[in-house]
Order: structure tokens, then sequence, then C-alpha cells
């Protein structure tokens, strides 16, 4: 039975009640005034939103001519400062009377390679010589695969540049030919046996023929040069003798290359800055023929003697190729007559971009297996995922050319009509003593890693597979890497040309990049990449490296060269931080728009003497469509003080200024208070710029926008940071 309440106890549970509804009215009261405020301020901010929008689109032509208008001058200004450029350098090879010929006239070509093909010289400094200028007119010859439209004339430069590549390996092989028959009267007196090294701009060559034939020998050293090699016991007492041969160069990869490529006509840039996408043109395989001007070895004895990467180029008869210099595919549409649907400069791009790949040719297949003998698995390279660097290195063996005697005052030798022949190795058994097992060891072999090379990650080595055209990994063991003493040894099943070689993208994705200027027309472009920090300073149309990292780049630290050409020296050098078709299928991105991202390096370029851009971390947080960077207007040389960043988002409508920081906790588009919406980003730049900025901006010289853009498209920071 419940107690009955009490007069005071019931006054004390109304109270309760009342004030729990007092609370619950004052509570609903606020809640009601909160979501009106809350109302009330997003439709203020839709309004504003609507003003902004609206206020964005009535001045949007203008804002768009007014782009356009600047960069059709720029381009203008460039298109005829490089046209004055090619003809000043036509003019002055017409004037040069150097003897040198013209890669461009076949004819020309045609005559020096049979002149030199049929000259006798074989002494080495006569011959490196000439090799050197040989050199010289296929660097040329590739520059002009590069820009060529005609796919018949595409065709007469690669069987120019092949013609070439063959005869110096051919010329190469005559000299070697030439010491080996006077090893007899060059014995090391310590050794019994014939060594010799020489070194040259382009190659080092190192030479031992086996006179001794003493089977405790083991190998040789040739410190002079930084290479070494080692030979199983079966060769130490044969008639052989060992060449290495390092050549700075690899013509081996550019016969990979061009052995799957098909002809590439130049873009041609649109009034934007940009350039359209051509059709690729599949050029008709090159068929053997014997016409006039054609070269071709005379005799078995060249024929013969000719290595295994030189078969492969007499053998060559893939398509022909060619890769037009990076690619900046886009063209501003006029503004006129689109109303509501008027698209921005940042839909100009059709396409990803495309630069040069370190051999200034287009790349080869991806890395596949593919069978051989339909049992064994071999692993052939992909020579975009992996770049060999520092040249080739071919270890060869030879039977050691007949001696000279001496007979009464006559010195006698035995001629042979075959020149020089190729040692085989593993050797056939009837080569073998009777007692001796058919087992052949492998052959050793080291070398010190060239000094004009960077190794970012312990070097991967592969060998030269002349019947296939390709790199190989098979048949590579014992490698061993120093990385104190920069040396790597190795062993390998015969006597093959190898190369050493880099993961292309182990630099990828950068940490974080920045572009700030350093004076009109002069900026410093710095990239903190995966496993290198580098920057690059721009003064008018002239780059110039930095790096803390001085080892294999000694040559390039602090030398101004131009953009394309310090491009490929950094290639060559093993530092990658440029872009090309094939980068995202290794490298990862922020997967964003290609249109939005090429208008953006645009109008950066068009303010680089004005204003400092840098990484975001938000720009991987927003959407593909969207591009987040910080930026600030800075004119000093200093370092950009820090708090004076603001973020900026840009899309292929409008840009604006975002709210958020770096420092704050989640990604927002709200714009930033009192800012407004523009079409463009260099007017919503300006909106925020000193009248002193906005004046460098306007008198930024062609050469250095151009220059600018150009490396910005080249390394695609907004997409690969």
């Amino acid at each position: 039975m419940s107690r009955k309440l009490t007069k005071a106890q019931k006054a004390k549970r109304q109270q309760e009640e009342d004030e729990r509804r007092l609370r619950e009215e004052e509570e609903a009261r606020l809640q009601a005034e909160k979501e009106e405020q809350e109302r009330l301020e997003r439709e203020g901010k839709e309004k504003e939103l609507e003003r902004l929008e609206l206020k964005d689109l009535e001045r949007r032509e203008d804002e768009l001519n007014e782009l356009r208008h600047l960069l059709e001058n720029n381009h203008t200004a460039v298109i005829k400062w490089k046209t004055d450029a090619v003809e000043r350098a036509q003019w002055e090879r017409y004037t040069h009377c150097g003897g040198i010929p013209d890669p461009a006239v076949q004819q020309d070509i045609n005559t020096y390679i049979s002149l030199w093909r049929d000259d006798p010289e074989v002494n080495i400094s006569p011959v490196l010589k000439q090799c050197n200028l040989a050199l010289q007119l296929i660097e040329e010859l590739e520059g002009l695969l590069r820009d060529v439209t005609d796919p018949q004339e595409g065709q007469k430069y690669q069987e120019g540049l092949l013609h070439l590549m063959e005869l110096i390996h051919s010329k190469h092989l005559l000299t070697t030919e030439e010491i080996l028959k006077g090893a007899g009267a060059d014995i090391d007196m310590e050794t019994g046996n014939m060594q010799t090294a020489v070194k040259d701009v382009n190659i080092s060559l190192c030479l031992w023929a086996n006179l001794k034939k003493n089977p405790r020998f083991k190998g040789l050293n040739f410190e002079e040069v930084g290479l070494g090699f080692k030979l199983p016991k079966q060769l130490a007492v044969s008639n052989v003798a060992v060449r290495i041969l390092h050549t700075h160069y690899d013509h081996l990869s550019l016969l990979a290359r061009m052995d799957h490529l098909t002809l590439h006509t130049p873009s041609h840039r649109s009034l934007a800055g940009g350039e359209e996408d051509p059709a690729d043109i599949n050029v008709p395989e090159q068929q053997e023929t014997e016409g006039e001007g054609e070269v071709k070895e005379d005799s078995e004895t060249q024929q013969q003697s000719l290595d295994a990467e030189v078969q492969s180029i007499q053998g060559f008869d893939g398509n022909k190729s060619a890769a037009s210099l990076q690619s900046r595919r886009s063209s501003l549409q006029s503004a006129e007559g689109r109303g509501s649907q008027i698209q921005t400069q940042m839909e100009a791009l059709d396409g990803p971009f495309s630069t040069l790949s370190a051999e200034g040719v287009l790349a080869s297949p991806r890395v596949q297996l593919t069978m051989m003998d339909r049992s064994e698995r071999v692993l052939v390279v992909d020579l975009m995922q992996y770049t060999p660097l520092g040249g080739v290195f071919y270890y060869d063996a030879f039977h050691l050319p007949p001696q000279a005697h001496q007979v009464n005052g006559w010195e006698i030798r035995q001629l042979l009509d075959k020149g020089l022949q190729v040692f085989p190795y593993p050797m056939e058994k009837s080569n073998l003593d009777k007692n001796e097992a058919l087992t052949c060891p492998p052959v050793g072999v080291s070398v010190t890693l060239p000094d004009s090379v960077v190794f970012l990650e312990t070097p991967q080595v592969a060998r030269w597979d002349a019947a296939g055209k390709q790199w190989r990994m098979d048949g590579i063991t014992d490698v061993s890497y120093e990385e104190a003493e920069a040396t790597i040894s190795l062993s390998m099943d015969s006597f093959h040309a190898f190369v050493l070689m880099q993961d292309t993208y182990a630099n990828f994705p950068f940490q974080s990049w920045e572009l700030r200027p350093l004076g009109q027309d002069s900026a410093l472009f710095t990239i903190n990449g995966a496993l290198i920090d580098l920057s690059i300073t721009i003064q008018g149309n002239q780059c110039m490296l930095q790096s803390e990292r001085e080892r294999g780049l000694s040559h390039l630290i602090g030398k101004w060269m131009s953009g394309p050409v310090l491009q490929r020296a950094m290639l060559n050098a093993g530092i990658n931080i440029f872009v090309n078709e094939y980068t995202d299928k290794y490298a990862s991105t922020c997967g964003k728009d290609p249109l939005t991202e090429h208008a953006a390096y645009e109008q950066m370029a068009l303010f680089a003497s004005a204003c400092a851009f840098s990484w975001s971390k938000w720009n991987a947080k927003c959407e593909a469509g969207h591009l987040v960077m910080q930026v600030c207007e800075h004119h000093s040389p200093a370092l950009v003080p820090k708090g004076s960043w603001s973020l900026y988002l840009l899309g292929a409508q409008r840009s604006q200024k975002l709210k958020i920081t770096e420092k704050s906790e989640a990604f927002s588009p709200e714009h930033y208070p009192g800012s407004e919406f523009h079409s463009t980003f260099i007017h919503m730049l300006q909106d925020n710029m000193s009248t002193e900025g906005k004046a460098r901006t306007r008198v930024s010289d062609y050469l250095f926008v151009d220059t600018v853009q150009s490396l910005l498209c080249a390394t695609r920071p907004l997409m690969y940071s």
C-alpha cells in the first residue's frame, strides 16, 4: 500500500515539473532560434554565392579574352624566336666550312658513310676521332627524328642513324684487331701477357692478350679505367684475347626502342601555348635494298667480325619511329557564341602530356615474360620501367690473331681472311682437353660506376640479346654492389654486352614542390623527390641545376643550359623528375583532370615573376576536377615567410580563394570570406596583389614564361606530388 504524498511533497513535485517544462520550452525556443539563424545564414550564403557567380559570369568573357591575349602574344613571340634561331643555326652550318656533313641531307650522309667505310685507317687515335664526329651526327639525326613530320624523311634519317651506329661498332672492332695483331710486341714483363687501356671522351677500351697461357691466371683489373675481369681455367690456358669496351653512350637501348615504335608527327602549338594532339602515323617497315648510297659490308671478313650487337643493327627491320619533343596539347576555344555554357581555358588539353625518354625517343613495351625454347622463362627488360645509365659495357672474348715472328731480319705474319673471330664460350666439347669436364664456369667482370651518373638505388644489371634486340636479366649471377667504393661485380654464363639500370620512376611521387620568384624573369623551381631533392634556377630561357648531391652531377650542377638540353642531361645522369605518357602506369598520382592541370601551369608561368606557388596536402583530398595549391605574392629572392601562404582552389569553370589553411583538420571548398570568384586563376590572384606585383606580371619576358611553363608541363607537380 503506497504512502500518500504530503502537501509539501506535492508542491515540490509540481515545482520540478514546472521547471522541466520551462527548460524544454527554453531549449525549443533556442533550437528554433538556432535553426532560424542557420537558415538565414544559409540563405545569405546562397544569395552571396549567387551574387558572386553572377558577377563572375558577367566578367567571364572579358577575363578569358585577356588571358587569351596574353597567351597568344607570348606564343607568337616564342615561335618567332625559335624560327629565327633555327634559321641562324642553318646559316651558320652553311657558312661553316668544317667538312662536317649536314645530317638533314641524305646524299651528304651517304657520301660521308661511304668514304669512312672505305677508309683503311685502323690506328686507334684517328679512328676514335672519326667516331666522335659520327656520334655528333647521330645526335643531330636523333634531333631531326624527334621533329620529323614526313614518314619518308623519318625513314631516311633513321637509316642514316643505323648505318652510322653499325659503322662505329665495326671501326672499334678493326682497331681492336690491329692492336691484338701486335700483342707479341707489347708484352708486359711481369705477367708475360699483353694488356693495355685506352681512354677517350666517349669510350674506355681495355684489351688483354693471353700470350703466357698460365693456368694460375685468375683475372686482371685495369685500375686506370675502373674495369676488370675474371676468367675460368679453360680460358686461362686458351689462345684468347679479352676486350672490355665501355661506350659512354647507349646505342643498343636506342635499337630496342626503335624496334617497337611508330612515327609521331610533331604537334602543332595552339594559340594558347599548347599543342594539338596529332594522330599516330604508322611507317612501313624498312625493306632491305641495295640502292644507291646504301652502306653494306663488302667482305666476308667484316661480316664475320661484327659483334652480336652489330649483328642486331644489321638485322633491324622494325617500324621507323621518332618521338616529338614534350607535347603540350591544348587549345583555347573562343568565348564567343557559347552563352551560359562557356568553357574556360582549362578545357584546352585533350590528352596527357608527353616528354622525351632518357634517349630522346618514346619507350618500348612493358616488362614481359617470353618463352625461350618452350621451357625457359626469360625476363625481358621494360625500357620504361628501367633506364640504362652510364653507357654500355661490351665484354667480349676473341681468338688471338696470329702474332708476327722475326726470322733473319724479316717479320713473318700469318694473314687471315676472316678478320677478328669471336671466341665461343661456353666452349664446345672438341675444344676441351680429353679429361676435362664439359662444365664451363661463368666469367666475371667488375666495373666502377661512371662518375657522370647518379644511382639512387642499387643498380640492376641486364645483358643484351642480339637476336631479340632487347635487354634480358637472365644469365647473370653473383651480383655484388659496393656502394662506398661505387663498384659492381657480376658473373655471366658467357660474354655479353651489359648495362647498369635504375628504376625510371624511383624519384616518384614527389614529396613536395615550390616555385618562387628570384626577381623579374627569374625563379627557383624546387622538387623534393622520393629519393633526392633538387632545384632548378630559371633565368630567361636558361636553366641551372642545383643539388646537395655532387657525385654523378658535377658536370651538370651550376651549368646554364636550355630547358630541353637540361632535361636530356638530367635523364642521362639518372635524375628523372620528368613525366611521359607511361608514368602513371608506374608512379602513383593524384588523378587530376589534365585540362585543368595544364591551364594552371600556363597561368602560373605568367605570374612566376611575382608570385610563389607551392604544394598543398589538400590537392590529393579534393576531387579530380579541382586543384589546390598554396600561393602568395613574393618579390624577394629570400624564402617565403611562414604564414604568408593562402590556399586556392582551381576548377574548370572558376577559381577561388579557400577559407581553410594547411593546418585545418579537414578539407572544405568554402571560399575565403570577402573574396570573389573568377573564371581564370590569374584574375583570382590579382585580387590580392599589389600594384608592383601586377606590373611585374605584365612585363614578363616571353622566353621566361615559356621556359617555366615547359618545366611545369614536363614535371607535372600537381599530378605527381
